[in-house]
């Protein structure tokens, strides 16, 4: 997925000019403890070293994952035996969730940023390979020595509410308020026509304009419109690279 590479590009800024020299011990300890307490499944990530941190517990074994060492370390912030399993609709939302409250948190001060999180619900598949409804919550780390994204923590816990009348949602909460900040359910339907619905589809698989422009049997300049439309709708809208790329022919992120 072309948001993939540009949440990458985003999360993964260059850090040479001035490194990040928070203690990473400090926060594996804060991930493994949230694996103890809470029997969650943590991920930290690196950003300054394009690393993470995998923390199992039973929680794993319940979603059919097996990881042989403790942590499992990764040469990569996305840890794909993990994100496999999540429903490719809600990935796709996922992505978008987590770029938008990074750029969000940008927008606070540094000082509060630390007050923000995400908490989410998405659908991952479990041993017995079903959807089950899964709560998600991540927090992010600035540094405080070149204010950049140094760590992102992920935690995976098997919500309790498993009602088929459930649903998927994105949520950015104040933890210190406990108040809910963006509510986002990223309801596609309702957001976005049933072509732009389709439209995103493809483009979350990685099409090209002509290819979706083929398979929807429509011109490839409406698929352009369509593009432009989701842009606005779903506020991803961030520079005028984004824009450029669609007119060259090239996916929405």
């Amino acid at each position: 997925m072309k948001i993939v590479k540009k949440l990458s590009e985003t999360l993964l800024q260059h850090q040479e000019d001035k490194l990040c020299l928070m203690d990473v011990e400090t926060y594996k300890s804060i991930a493994e403890a949230y694996t103890k307490a809470e029997n969650s499944l943590a991920v930290l990530s690196d950003m300054q070293l394009n690393k993470s941190y995998i923390f199992s517990s039973r929680t794993a074994s319940e979603l059919g994952l097996s990881f042989t060492h403790y942590p499992t370390v990764i040469n990569s912030i996305w840890e794909e035996e993990i994100l496999k399993k999540i429903h490719p609709d809600d990935k796709l939302k996922k992505y978008v969730h987590e770029l938008r409250f990074f750029k969000f948190s940008e927008s606070v001060q540094h000082e509060k940023r630390s007050e923000f999180s995400v908490l989410s619900k998405i659908r991952m598949k479990d041993k017995n390979e079903i959807y089950k409804f899964i709560r998600h919550r991540m927090f992010y780390f600035f540094s405080s020595y070149n204010a950049k994204l140094r760590f992102a923590l992920c935690l995976y816990d098997i919500d309790l509410d498993q009602s088929k009348l459930s649903s998927s949602e994105f949520l950015i909460i104040n933890s210190v308020k406990g108040e809910i900040v963006i509510d986002d359910k990223l309801d596609y339907n309702s957001i976005l026509s049933k072509r732009e619905v389709e439209v995103l589809k493809y483009v979350g698989e990685g099409y090209t304009s002509k290819e979706i422009a083929d398979h929807l049997s429509i011109s490839i300049n409406t698929v352009h419109r369509h593009r432009q439309n989701i842009l606005e709708k779903l506020k991803v809208k961030n520079s005028v690279s984004a824009v450029n790329e669609i007119k060259k022919d090239k996916n929405l992120y």
